[in-house]
């Protein structure tokens, strides 16, 4: 297996987000296994010619998003990252009820915004990826 991160220096996503980005699909993809050790964060940043503090900020946007665990001097692996994109997902979407009841929208209504928000986002007008 190999690890492998490519920067775009054109592309208009900020050098974070593609390493973000290509690690979360390689570990949703199970290119990278769980449990499977990343490089430090020194060493990917010298690897790419990126500041250390950019992919530290991927590296914590992974972290948060359940793709990787930090294990102190253990270094940074890939999580179970599956079951917790899951669990985030169910808990955003519970929280998107929650509120569109509240705001007193139909079941049609906060449908119809939900589909629009995810119609924005993966058919992308530039908003998000």
């Amino acid at each position: 297996m190999t690890f492998t991160i490519a920067i775009d220096p054109h592309s208009a996503d900020a050098p974070y987000e593609q390493v973000r980005a290509q690690i979360s699909e390689q570990a949703r993809s199970g290119e990278l296994p769980v449990g499977y050790r990343l490089p430090t964060v020194r060493a990917l940043a010298g690897e790419l010619g990126l500041a250390a503090n950019t992919v530290a900020k991927a590296y914590r946007a992974l972290e948060g998003d359940g793709v990787v665990e930090t294990r102190g001097r253990h270094g940074t692996v890939v999580a179970a990252a599956g079951d917790a994109a899951a669990r985030q997902a169910a808990s955003a979407a519970a929280e998107f009820a929650t509120r569109a009841h509240r705001l007193g929208l139909t079941r049609e209504q906060a449908g119809a915004a939900a589909a629009e928000a995810l119609r924005t986002v993966y058919e992308g007008d530039g908003a998000a990826g």
